[in-house]
This record gives C-alpha cells, sequence and structure tokens, in this order.
C-alpha cells in the first residue's frame, strides 16, 4: 500500500497504528508538519488530503491509502512560496512560527470550502451564490487552529488578503 505525499509514491509503513503525522515527520523526515497538543485541539498538525484540510494527529496512515497528502512543503518552497506562505509574511501572520504550517495549510483547505460555497457556522445566507469572506467568517473557519502567540490579527489580515482574490477569481 502507498499514498503520495507532496507529489511522491510513499510506501505505508507495516505497523496500522502510525498516525499520519509520525509517519510525516518520523518516517518521511518531514518536519514542517508540527505536533503539537496531539489531540486534535491545536491544528498545528494541520495538512491536505486530497485537498481537504485535516488533523494529521487524529489520522492513522494506512487510513490514506491511495490518497493524496499535501503538507506545508508541499505548498511552496523559499524561492517559490505560496500566495499564502507570501501573505502571511507581508501580513505579520507569525510570531514563534510553529502553528504557521498548519494555519497556512488550513487556510489553503478553507479558501477552497468558500470557493465550493460550503457554509460554516456563521454563513448569514445559505442561499447566496457567493460566501463572502469576512472576517467574523475566516476567524470561524480558522477557528481550530490556535496560535499561542496571539498574531491572530495578522493571520486573518493574511488569509483575507489572498480570500478577496479569490473572491474576485470568482465573479
Amino acid at each position: 500500500m502507498s499514498m503520495t505525499v507532496n507529489g511522491v509514491s510513499v510506501s505505508l509503513p507495516d505497523d496500522p497504528r502510525v498516525s499520519l503525522l509520525d509517519l510525516l515527520r518520523d518516517h518521511l523526515g518531514l518536519s514542517g508538519t508540527k505536533k503539537g497538543c496531539d489531540q486534535g485541539a491545536c491544528g498545528a498538525c494541520t495538512v491536505l488530503a486530497d485537498g481537504e484540510r485535516i488533523l494529521s494527529c487524529l489520522a492513522l496512515a494506512v487510513q490514506y491509502a491511495d490518497r493524496s497528502i499535501t503538507t506545508i512543503e508541499g505548498l511552496g518552497t523559499p524561492d517559490a512560496l505560496h500566495p499564502l506562505q507570501r501573505a502571511f509574511i507581508e501580513q505579520d501572520g507569525f510570531q514563534c512560527g510553529y502553528c504557521t504550517p498548519g494555519q497556512i495549510c488550513s487556510a489553503v483547505g478553507m479558501l477552497d470550502e468558500l470557493r465550493r460555497g460550503v457554509p460554516s457556522h456563521v454563513t448569514a445566507d445559505l442561499a447566496a451564490d457567493r460566501i463572502a469572506p469576512t472576517p467574523e467568517e475566516l476567524r470561524e473557519r480558522m477557528s481550530g487552529n490556535l496560535c499561542r502567540c496571539g498574531a491572530h490579527n495578522g493571520i486573518i489580515a493574511a488569509i483575507a488578503a489572498i480570500a478577496g482574490t479569490v473572491a474576485e477569481a470568482a465573479e
């Protein structure tokens, strides 16, 4: 059994108890995905599975056989940053940076949810053709990703900068 991680096919571990987070960090050496609470409460370990954001600490690697996983290392490079990585820098969306990879992966998945019209708990008009990326909407959708440094204002500003671009492209 195998899965694709950042475009590369990798074999799954023989032990079915290995979490996706441990496979990424310990077996594949992809240390960008962080181990925070290891209980699914902080979002530091967020990665994308077929474009959907998931908490890798709560997922067993074998559950993702034949699927595509994207980590922060798969989104951009130092020479070619993902637009959200660039926005986080420009909007001062990080302090210590520990939560940043999970925040960015979560934001990528969240913006795709917005683009597809998936409502959140605070979406006011469920019948609208497009969900506006208001600060309230973005904060609700990112509420599962914690920043202990308190850089939430910069994080939301970075996502809003990109969400505006996404919203304009959808019109």
